[in-house]
């Protein structure tokens, strides 16, 4: 009698200590998984934060900058797609929604300082001197034409006055005056696929689920002697007839950008631990949110962007980490005089 009731009580005392361990284990592996998720999310958004701090860079703002070219005359075989220092591609508000950043900028370390063009005669500039440009350097020809452009590459070098360049479309109709030389030209697409953070299509960081970012712009129509002119005025999705494909006029007013990066704990829970974010436009919301809309003055009352990860049935299973900051764009800002 007395070992069955010993038996009783060890096997009681067994499922006791397997129900704190289950707990403990379960505990632990939140408590990891959310460091994991911690760790995972900041140091996506410092990445992407650390390379749209160099948006622009070489786009030098001289008068007749490259960032008023309305309409560049880009060769092909150059790879270059664009000179926005910055793209924000929307994605949306359907399930499994994301947005995409492209950041372009050279690597010159003269900053693409123009320099005069003496003589253009068909692909060969000459210059002052050619040392601010290197072989295979990403070159911008600034035409008297303004605000025109042409972006080509450096060939070679004649002395230390000539630049060979790539291919000059229209030379004889549109006469040159500056050449700036840029460097490598970088274009830059942070996205999200599959709960990776991909860096041109590379798989960078796991377990990021989301993006969402919005341009803050400044107000239109302000001299550049306004003290203003580099204030945030509002928060604009890449949405619209304006900023899903802004012109170059008001893609020189967007000065800062603002993203949000979702990252996710790995473990499924055994129950929903997670909800859809209360509001976009009010105060404090509640659940998976970007962050609070703002109506304080002076800026324009703008909804949040929506975080929607329904394309996961078992989406409200997992714990997450939303991620935000504001990363103000230096180069536009320097640029102010000339914009």
């Amino acid at each position: 009698m007395e070992i069955l009731v010993g038996l009783v009580i060890g096997l009681l005392l067994t499922l006791v200590i397997m129900q704190v361990f289950t707990v403990f284990e379960g505990q632990k592996r939140t408590t990891s998984g959310t460091a994991d998720a911690q760790t995972n999310g900041s140091t996506a958004l410092y990445t992407i934060a650390r390379e749209l701090k160099m948006s622009g860079y070489g786009l030098f703002p001289a008068t007749d900058s490259p960032l008023e070219c309305t309409a560049p005359i880009i060769d092909a075989a150059t790879g270059v797609t664009g000179l926005s220092p910055v793209t924000i591609t929307d994605g949306g508000t359907g399930a499994g929604a994301s947005d995409s950043i492209t950041i372009r900028y050279g690597t010159t370390p003269t900053g693409g300082t123009p320099t005069p063009i003496a003589l253009m005669a068909g692909a060969t500039a000459t210059v002052g001197n050619n040392l601010a440009c290197q072989l295979n350097d990403i070159a911008i020809i600034i035409n008297a034409v303004a605000p025109s452009c042409n972006v080509t590459r450096v060939t070679g070098l004649i002395g230390t006055t000539g630049i060979q360049l790539q291919n000059i479309a229209g030379a004889a109709a549109d006469p040159k005056i500056n050449i700036s030389c840029l460097g490598a030209w970088n274009e830059i697409t942070y996205r999200v696929n599959n709960g990776n953070l991909e860096r041109n299509l590379v798989p960078n960081i796991t377990d990021i689920v989301n993006i969402q970012a919005q341009y803050g712009i400044a107000a239109a129509g302000l001299s550049s002697s306004n003290a203003n002119f580099n204030q945030i005025v509002q928060w604009v999705d890449a949405t619209g007839a304006t900023w899903a494909v802004p012109t170059v006029a008001d893609r020189n007013r967007i000065k800062a950008i603002r993203i949000a990066v979702v990252a996710r704990n790995g473990l499924l829970e055994k129950e929903n631990v997670s909800t859809a974010c209360s509001s976009t436009t009010t105060a404090s919301p509640t659940g998976l949110c970007a962050w609070d809309a703002t109506s304080a003055a002076p800026i324009i009352a703008s909804p949040a962007p929506s975080i929607n990860l329904g394309n996961d049935p078992d989406w409200r299973r997992y714990r997450y980490r939303v991620f935000e900051t504001i990363i103000p764009l230096r180069n536009m800002i320097w640029s102010k005089p000339t914009l």
